[in-house]
């Protein structure tokens, strides 16, 4: 099975709930963050990068899912308004 990575983050933990959500959807996914970086607890750079990854044939249905919860974000300027 070929695995095709559809999120990329910074750190482990948004890529662990990134992986969550698109199970939530039935997708089967792969969650890992570089063991160098796990180890020193990193968070930026290439060794704190978070990876998430779906089977090649969920790919597209996983980013549409991904499109559009990031499209329903609130404003961060919407927020504090109480737009």
């Amino acid at each position: 099975m070929k695995w095709k990575v559809v999120a990329e983050t910074a750190g482990i933990t948004n890529a662990i709930i990134i992986g969550g959500r698109l199970q939530s959807e039935d997708i089967p996914t792969r969650v890992w963050q570089e063991s160098a970086g796990q180890a020193f607890g990193l968070t930026v750079g290439l060794l704190g990068t978070g990876y998430v990854a779906v089977p090649a044939e969920y790919e597209a249905r996983a980013l549409e899912i991904l499109a559009t919860d990031e499209s329903e974000l609130v404003d961060e300027e919407d927020w504090q308004s109480g737009s």
